[in-house]
């Protein structure tokens, strides 16, 4: 599905990504983790197209094009979703709105007829019933007043209304109580099946051991240099990230 050779980019001049390799197969969930500063968030918004970041060199191919030439919403349209770390607000657009006509534009892109009012309304219940989020948070402003798990909840909420062929989730694990994770990771392995990748950024275990990966890899200095099942998580938990340094320096 995702394949990403000698990837280099760079924010402001510098140089942040310095020859990522990654190949993230169909019905696969890979997880990356690394100290921060490592290069994980820029590879998420590198792969969803943000415009402050510059590749320099590489390629990343999804499902046999090429990424880099198709603009952010080009992107979204052909299913790929980033559930940001630090969500934003959007004061005035409610969640029924912003959802409904998210998920209409991406169905015309794919030559589909948009879904009816009542057909959208019986989908967001039965998705909101998955991340147990009250019925009222639909006729809310996009995050406004949410709490910081609600705001991941609605994340993943919105994941599962868009049904993504790739999601992108950057430390939507950050900040969630015991609950929250759980609800989290329910999420996420709902979506799980033949159609479905996702990639995990994350700093903790203690989400891998809810929503299990295929497997692990560590970014360190803006490259991945060690790659694991998900013990390999359990060892970074344990162990830190020192003796990959070694490694990667030896």
């Amino acid at each position: 599905m995702l394949e990403i050779k000698n990837l280099h980019a760079n924010i402001d001049g510098k140089e942040i990504l310095k020859g990522v390799n990654l190949t993230i197969p169909t019905g696969e969930i890979h997880a990356i983790m690394g100290p921060n500063g490592s290069g994980k968030s820029t590879l998420s918004n590198v792969i969803t197209g943000h415009p402050a970041y510059e590749v320099t060199q590489g390629s990343i191919t999804y499902n046999g094009k090429d990424l880099l030439e198709m603009e952010p919403y080009e992107r979204a349209h052909a299913g790929i979703l980033m559930s940001f770390q630090y969500p934003v607000e959007i004061p005035g657009v409610t969640m029924v709105n912003f959802l409904r006509t998210a998920l209409n534009a991406r169905r015309a892109a794919q030559g589909q007829q948009p879904l009816s009012a009542s057909e959208f309304l019986k989908l967001i219940r039965e998705k909101q019933k998955i991340v147990e989020m009250a019925s009222e948070f639909s006729s809310r402003h996009v995050n406004v007043g949410f709490s910081g798990g609600e705001k991941k909840r609605n994340e993943i909420f919105q994941m599962l209304v868009l049904q993504p062929t790739l999601a992108v989730l950057d430390e939507t694990d950050s900040g969630l109580d015991v609950d929250a994770l759980r609800i989290v990771a329910q999420g996420i392995n709902t979506m799980r099946g033949k159609d479905f990748s996702a990639i995990i950024i994350t700093h903790y275990q203690r989400l891998l051991e809810l929503a299990k990966p295929n497997y692990v890899h560590v970014l360190l200095g803006g490259k991945i240099v060690k790659s694991g099942g998900p013990d390999l998580a359990l060892e970074l938990d344990k162990k830190g990230y020192d003796w990959i340094k070694e490694e990667a320096e030896s």
